[in-house]
């Protein structure tokens, strides 16, 4: 019985991403498109999630500068917290959590820069807001997402660009984000160092 439930879980995970693919491509190449804008013209990304998605954010900034699968020049890209120690030196009072991460885009954001943001639902405060601070500082909005994005879909703008994985179950969406992410850490490679025959 147990293994028929873990034999399940891999044909779902093996089921959505099959499905994703076609659907997907074209945002994530938007997205490859963006970032590269960002780092060949100077600029910078922030990334930044929330709950198991923070880690995430921290995992695509690590591929940027750290490389993925080749070497090449660090890409400028910097992951946002929102954390404990970052609240400790924070003013108190309400809202000083959901206000985190906006004050960090608005502290380190310039126009021409891009806020990469990863969300299961779409509906967390501090993501909104983060997004809001990143376009009054006339960045660029990369969001990936699931479900129906929530309400971050309603405050992307034409330029933004959106991933968003047609599944309700946040596992399964974060397993197709992991799979995103290597997507685009690969397509910037390939764009910045050239194509592979083979993959590694």
């Amino acid at each position: 019985m147990l293994e028929q439930r873990i034999q399940q879980h891999f044909i779902e995970s093996a089921d959505l991403k099959y499905q994703a693919a076609q659907v997907l491509s074209p945002h994530i190449g938007a997205a490859i498109q963006a970032m590269l804008a960002c780092v060949t013209n100077g600029a910078k990304m922030l990334v930044c999630g929330s709950g198991s998605s923070a880690a995430q954010a921290q995992q695509l900034a690590d591929f940027c500068v750290m490389g993925f699968e080749r070497e090449r020049p660090e890409l400028a890209a910097l992951a946002l917290v929102h954390d404990a120690m970052w609240m400790a030196s924070a003013p108190t009072g309400a809202g000083a959590d959901i206000a985190a991460l906006a004050r960090q885009v608005r502290a380190l954001g310039q126009a021409g820069d891009l806020l990469f943001v990863i969300t299961t639902g779409g509906n967390e405060p501090a993501l909104l807001e983060a997004v809001q601070a990143a376009h009054e500082r006339d960045m660029t909005v990369a969001a990936l997402t699931g479900r129906d994005a929530g309400a971050l879909a309603t405050l992307l703008r034409e330029t933004d660009v959106q991933i968003c994985v047609p599944h309700d179950r946040a596992a399964r969406v974060r397993e197709v984000h992991a799979l995103v992410l290597h997507c685009l850490c690969d397509g910037m490679d390939a764009q910045l160092l050239g194509d592979q025959e083979s993959f590694l």
